[in-house]
């Protein structure tokens, strides 16, 4: 009886249209079509939302309101002018004018909602030169997406999220390098929000790429059952189409956030410069070169009681930048590269020391490799904190003098062959040991009644965690390197007498020797018959 042939895989609707973007290789730098996309998904999603307003107040006998933008800000929907809505671009896909078409429809949303005020390309099609097939054909695989999120049991806003994350994480694999500028993978972001958990009060990314850490924010927030009202964001980017990218990755979740005025330089054009944050996570662009000249921010108050940090890397700049803008209970989260944790250059190991005696170094974790799209670098993770004191406020108990030191190398797993990410266990281990050490007493109890942690109290465990104190960070040079403080893990004994392995290794090594010497001699032998004999 003959095999039915096998049923290949369906297409999640997300693959499907990234193989209908890939067609654009070619007429587009894949480094720019990210922005080709995502614009029509975002164009998709608000013309959705806009068309369901717009029908419901039809239903309701609102009729005369339906060109009144006011009966569509009040829920939060954009007010969107015929010829910006997804309707009318769409019926005029196959004209050679397409992308004039959707220049002029971004445009005139943006003129028509202030808060989208710089969110937008800028006659960005127009300039990309594709061609009106290939962008038709775009447009009819983003068409499907309304039918196919009925289908997964999505709202508007996680399927489009959803759309918007696939595609940054496959847009930042493709770019390599490039990628990082707007993407830190999802399960570092995961980590962090599980580690800082931002329930209530401002959250502050200075280099907030795509805005990635402010939706894991929100997501960390509902998942507990809280209110994305609870929390402001504010951040700050440099790259103009990265910033776009960012102001539109909260807009098609309903957020709003700061993100200052314009594209800027953090250290240089700082659009919040009063801010104090209650929780900040940041992921800063690895040993950034030649971020200022010698003569520049020499005495800027960012810095004040440190040192200048060196031209040469901006990782310390990173640091005392975010902990100037913390609050006094507030928290600092960020990915920095290894060498941050040990580097004497350029007096930065001056600063880490003083860091270190001001008691601003809450934990220390050293990260698995091959986590990120974008670079091989050794990344780690720092927690700073403005007062290590007990805070009622987040049930933290008296840290003063202490710092938790984590070796997560160990964990991860690959799912690809060269790409590997931190699972929901992991991320739990590490996020409960952190909450057992830093926790109260009292705050402890209500964790394990609610399930909230998965131990019971912190221990010390070899080759993983340690609490060490300030005397062991000194006579460790004040290297925060964890593997320096947790040792090596303890090799459980499975019950075979030494003297038993040593023969059967000793066995076993004259064995292969004898092996090798045969081998030897057939090498010899054919290399003779060849006639390159001695």
């Amino acid at each position: 009886m003959a095999k039915s042939p096998a049923k290949k895989p369906t297409k999640g609707f997300e693959e499907t249209l990234w193989d209908t973007a890939n067609q654009l290789r070619g007429s587009v730098e894949s480094s720019e079509y990210k922005h080709v996309v995502l614009s029509l998904v975002f164009l998709k999603f608000i013309s959705d939302k806009f068309e369901a307003k717009r029908s419901e107040l039809i239903k309701n006998g609102q009729e005369a309101f339906v060109d009144m933008d006011v009966f569509y800000q009040q829920d939060n929907v954009f007010f969107l002018p015929q010829q910006s809505r997804w309707s009318y671009v769409q019926e005029r896909a196959k004209q050679d004018d397409i992308a004039v078409i959707i220049d002029t429809a971004l445009s005139t949303i943006e003129k028509s909602n202030s808060s989208l005020t710089g969110a937008l390309p800028d006659n960005y099609f127009s300039r990309q030169g594709l061609e009106p097939k290939r962008l038709a054909s775009l447009i009819d695989s983003i068409e499907n997406i309304d039918t196919l999120a009925t289908e997964c049991g999505l709202g508007e806003e996680d399927l489009v999220g959803r759309v918007y994350e696939y595609f940054l994480g496959r847009f930042a694999a493709s770019e390599g390098k490039g990628g990082g500028e707007f993407y830190t993978p999802k399960s570092v972001v995961t980590l962090l929000a599980e580690m800082l958990e931002p329930y209530q009060g401002k959250v502050y990314d200075p280099c907030c790429g795509s805005g990635g850490m402010f939706v894991q924010s929100l997501r960390f927030v509902e998942s507990h059952q809280g209110k994305s009202k609870d929390i402001a964001i504010y951040g700050q980017e440099l790259t103009s189409t990265t910033y776009k990218l960012a102001k539109m990755n909260l807009a098609v979740r309903g957020l709003t956030g700061n993100l200052g005025e314009r594209p800027a330089d953090t250290f240089f054009a700082d659009q919040h410069p009063d801010l104090k944050a209650d929780f900040i996570m940041a992921n800063p662009p690895f040993n950034l070169k030649d971020w200022r000249n010698e003569a520049e921010l020499t005495n800027d108050p960012r810095f004040a009681g440190f040192r200048t940090p060196p031209t040469g890397n901006a990782n310390y700049a990173w640091i005392l930048h975010m902990l100037s803008k913390l609050s006094e209970d507030g928290v600092a989260g960020f990915v920095l590269a290894n060498g941050s944790m040990s580097s004497n250059t350029s007096g930065e190991g001056e600063i880490r020391q003083k860091l270190v005696e001001d008691d601003r170094i809450e934990c220390m974790i050293a990260l698995p490799g091959q986590l990120f799209f974008t670079t091989q670098i050794p990344v780690c993770l720092w927690f700073i904190s403005k007062s290590k004191q007990a805070s009622a406020k987040y049930g933290y108990r008296d840290r003063q003098g202490e710092t938790l030191f984590i070796d997560a190398r160990s964990l991860g797993t690959m799912i690809s062959r060269t790409q590997k990410e931190l699972t929901a266990e992991d991320i739990a281990t590490i996020a409960d040991t952190f909450h057992a050490w830093r926790s109260s007493e009292s705050e402890l109890k209500r964790r394990i009644a609610a399930k909230e942690i998965g131990i019971e109290q912190y221990q010390d465990q070899a080759g993983f965690c340690k609490a060490a104190s300030l005397d062991d960070i000194k006579a460790n040079d004040f290297v925060l390197t964890p593997g320096r403080y947790v040792g090596a893990a303890e090799v459980e004994d499975d019950g075979v007498a030494f003297e038993t392995k040593m023969q059967e290794l000793t066995q076993t090594l004259y064995r292969q020797m004898d092996e090798a010497a045969e081998l030897d001699k057939a090498i010899r032998k054919n290399m003779e018959a060849l006639g390159y004999g001695e």
